[in-house]
């Protein structure tokens, strides 16, 4: 997944790298799509910069590209509405991915931060913090009429960016002070984090893994959807909204 579900896709990034363990998270999702996805109470909405179509709208069972609604049979019709309920009932599913990824990644990282802090509470304080600052942004940006890949990710970025040099900066002066000063104590901890961190992990990363698995199975419904419209357009090209395995089956837009 690349543009479409960009904030989802970041935190499952996350939660991917955190939760390797013994088993880590494993799903298989080759969904992708070239556009930006932008959802509100009335429309269902793609975007890209390059490439034509740059717009399309999907408003009650009509749909717009670039500069026109354009006539659809009445199956399309049929098709675009079952687009637009589809799209706005996965969007509860995509907000749990979010904060299952979200649980993932701030519990490791929590733990390996505190593990080599001088001040464990204050590093919990603050990582408390911004992983609430992110569950609001999420709670804000995904729901059954608002949603927007841009706006999600950039608030992800600015909230994990806030709080990831804090806590690298721990980490990194915990070890140097725990190796300068002989701190045996703290040295068998960093020993011991790794089957902690799995410990704590595995069952949410199990969690992660149905639900992403679930996420990925309807993303490709809503791609049998996008495929079975018979609008075609200029050129009769199909719409292509998402596609699927981009380097087998994907024709250049």
């Amino acid at each position: 997944m690349r543009k479409a579900w960009l904030g989802v896709a970041l935190l499952l990034a996350c939660g991917q790298v955190v939760a390797k363990g013994n088993r880590g998270v494993q799903v298989d999702c080759d969904v992708d799509s070239d556009y930006d996805f932008t959802l509100n109470d009335r429309s269902v909405i793609f975007t890209r910069d390059t490439g034509t179509p740059q717009a399309i709208v999907m408003r009650e069972g009509r749909l717009f590209v670039d500069d026109e609604w354009v006539t659809l049979s009445a199956a399309d019709r049929s098709r675009v509405l079952q687009y637009e309920r589809e799209a706005r009932a996965i969007m509860p599913l995509a907000l749990q991915v979010g904060r299952d990824a979200a649980d993932i990644a701030f519990t490791a990282l929590g733990e390996v931060a505190v593990g080599f802090s001088s001040d464990p509470a204050e590093t919990r304080t603050r990582l408390a913090k911004a992983r609430k600052e992110i569950d609001a942004r999420l709670a804000r940006s995904v729901t059954a009429t608002h949603y927007s890949s841009d706006e999600l990710g950039e608030a992800i970025g600015r909230a994990v960016g806030d709080v990831i040099p804090m806590v690298i900066g721990d980490i990194v002066g915990g070890a140097i002070r725990a190796a300068f000063s002989g701190d045996t104590s703290r040295l068998q901890r960093m020993e011991n984090m790794e089957k902690e961190i799995e410990a704590r992990i595995e069952p949410r990363a199990e969690a992660l893994e149905r639900n992403a698995e679930a996420l990925c199975r309807r993303m490709e419904g809503l791609d049998r959807i996008d495929n079975a419209l018979e609008y075609r357009l200029r050129g009769g090209k199909p719409l292509n909204l998402l596609y699927i395995n981009p380097s087998k089956d994907r024709d250049d837009a």
